[in-house]
């Protein structure tokens, strides 16, 4: 298959899979789901820490069979189509609860349950794709073919936003969230094929895989202490992981401020125009600025939806300009969050040696981790203080992760 093939394949698949997850997107509808089936900030606040705890933790193990292997598409076809078929196991248990008259208890923990599957299948896919698009795609189109990916994928969330408003607006629930879950299900189905249709490069060199997972972990200890870059991308990553921490409270807030859980479609739509508005810009920053000049500008920037969130809640305002200003901070919420992704991803590829790419990928998640769990710790937080404390936290992390940014220089 030809490069050009073969960059059309990802940027088509990134777009399927990106309109997919638009529809269980943890910070809208996964979490507006799991807070009226529960009514728990504790349960909202694990949505998102489950997300990314199961999307990092695997890839440890992953890097160091994939490192091993001649091939990372076996590991990418298990994470892809299994995480595909969680999302529609939970679809259907919606649709049959809601039919069968399930207490919303029994039902929040299914799609809790649910939802810890998909998160840690999802985890298997981030080395193998990050190292097939890596072989796939030159250094200087990756984050333009990101910039595809997310404006492609953003245009076919917008109807999938459309479609979500209206069945959560005419469809009983949790029977609508069922709905809109199996859409979800088909465009991640769509994606997986897609991608597996284009196979896989050859290696160009062979891989630096480690004798044993004791000794992969021993390296990961040595990469951590000698690559002073590395070291201090993961630091940022901890910052940025932390600013994570006010990620589902946004529409709890929201529903607190009057504008009621009904409209998280809304919301996603506003949070979907966003990331579509944000693409090229990103995807030209990257490429002609370099990712680590577009990390430093995401990371500041994303210093102001925590401000506009805390403006709102700790002074009088004008009920009629409430909704207006949630909107505006989804919108800015989305452009940042598809940013983010192009920078990490990018500057990640960048930074680590070609024959040891799985390993750093793997590396890298696992180290940045811990710092996922802080949207569970959200959650008492919450419940104990009031929604203003994570958005104060998610303040400083962001300046935090500005800072350490600033720090690193790739030429070391």
């Amino acid at each position: 298959m030809t490069p050009r093939r073969r960059f059309w394949h990802v940027a088509g698949a990134g777009t399927a899979f990106q309109a997919g997850s638009a529809a269980v997107d943890s910070a809208t509808v996964m979490s507006a789901l799991v807070f009226q089936l529960t009514g728990s900030t504790v349960a909202v606040g694990a949505v998102s820490t489950i997300l990314r705890l199961g999307w990092l933790l695997p890839q440890l193990f992953v890097g160091y069979f994939a490192g091993r292997g001649t091939s990372s598409m076996p590991f990418y076809i298990a994470g892809a189509f299994g995480r595909t078929a969680a999302i529609a196991i939970l679809a259907i248990v919606l649709w049959i609860g809601a039919a069968a008259g399930w207490t919303h208890a029994t039902l929040g923990g299914l799609t809790l349950g649910l939802w810890v599957l998909y998160a840690f299948l999802s985890g298997i896919v981030g080395v193998p794709y990050n190292d097939i698009v890596a072989r796939s795609v030159p250094s200087e189109r990756r984050s333009r073919m990101l910039s595809i990916r997310f404006f492609g994928g953003g245009i076919v969330a917008l109807v999938v936003a459309a479609l979500a408003d209206n069945l959560l607006q005419t469809l009983d629930f949790p029977t609508s969230y069922g709905a809109v879950l199996g859409i979800a299900a088909f465009l991640m189905l769509l994606s997986s094929l897609i991608f597996t249709a284009m196979g896989e490069p050859e290696q160009k060199s062979p891989s630096n895989a480690a004798s044993s997972f004791t000794a992969y972990l021993r390296e990961g200890a040595v990469t951590f202490q000698n690559d002073p870059v590395f070291r201090r991308f993961v630091f940022a990553q901890w910052c940025g992981g932390a600013v994570l921490i006010a990620a589902p409270f946004f529409v709890v807030a929201a529903d607190h401020l009057g504008l009621g859980l009904e409209n998280v479609a809304l919301l996603l739509g506003a949070q979907t125009l966003g990331a579509l508005a944000g693409n090229p810009l990103w995807g030209w920053w990257g490429d002609s600025l370099g990712k680590l000049s577009l990390m430093r500008a995401i990371a500041i920037a994303r210093t102001a939806p925590p401000i506009a969130l805390l403006v709102l809640l700790l002074m009088p305002f004008p009920p009629e300009l409430v909704a207006p200003i949630l909107l505006v901070v989804f919108f800015v919420l989305g452009a940042l969050a598809n940013g983010l992704t192009i920078a990490v991803i990018g500057l990640l590829m960048e930074i680590s040696p070609d024959d040891r790419r799985p390993a750093y990928s793997g590396y890298f998640n696992a180290l940045t981790a811990p710092a996922f769990v802080l949207p569970l710790v959200g959650g008492f937080a919450v419940a104990a203080l009031g929604t203003w404390i994570v958005f104060a936290t998610a303040l400083a992390a962001a300046i935090g992760q500005a800072m350490f940014l600033v720090k690193i220089d790739v030429r070391e």
